[in-house]
């Protein structure tokens, strides 16, 4: 990598890619007018199928040993978590429109330690509290009676009482081995550097690639 394509790059080139993903998430977050640490997660199912949806960037371990990388949380039981099982491997990305920047993350997946879901479920509203005890994510629900049944009759089990963290819900940490910042250009020339490494051990490497 020539220092000539550093030097004309619009963003900052550095040795630690979380360096930037800190950096775009506090603009994002500074600038973005709805959810700026929403991402797509992709997966693969049992059948070899992909699959995509929107989740909330919940962690972010930018610094510390052994594990760095980005969490979300989940209902254990859904179908993103059955999916997970059986290939511990994602996707993720960021979109921010407004910044004309995208971040694309590929690594593995580990489940967080119970504290950590412990702690980030306390800090939730008690509204999302009791909805994670009502909702059997991702399952058949014949009407929406239903749901709202559950939600009277967990509210009412726990009122006036601590909500604890059910069983079949916590949270996952993606673990990067690739790293992608985009950038938009004129007449979609587009600025795209990657980061990428074997294993989480590994150094990184980097380089520019054509829009």
């Amino acid at each position: 990598m020539s220092q000539t394509q550093e030097d004309n790059t619009p963003f900052q080139v550095v040795e630690d890619p979380f360096t930037t993903i800190r950096q775009w998430l506090d603009e994002a977050k500074a600038l973005e007018p709805n959810n700026p640490e929403a991402m797509s997660l992709a997966t693969v199912d049992e059948a070899g199928m992909p699959n995509v949806r929107i989740v909330l960037m919940r962690g972010l371990d930018v610094k510390g040993s052994p594990k760095r990388g980005l969490v979300f949380y989940t209902n254990f039981e859904s179908a993103k978590s059955r999916e997970l099982a059986a290939s511990p491997k994602a996707a993720l990305l960021f979109y921010w429109k407004s910044l004309g920047r995208q971040i694309r993350l590929r690594g593995l997946i580990s489940p967080v330690s119970p504290q950590e879901a412990d702690a980030y479920f306390a800090t939730r509203p008690e509204g999302s509290r009791i909805g994670a005890w009502a909702s059997e994510q991702s399952r058949s629900l014949d009407n929406r009676e239903t749901l709202e049944k559950r939600v009277a009759q967990f509210s009412k089990k726990f009122e006036g009482g601590a909500i604890p963290r059910p069983p079949h819900w916590s949270g996952y940490r993606l673990t990067p081995l690739e790293i992608e910042f985009w950038k938009s250009g004129e007449f979609r020339l587009h600025h795209r550097l990657v980061y990428r490494r074997e294993v989480e051990s590994d150094p990184w490497s980097r380089e520019f690639l054509y829009p």
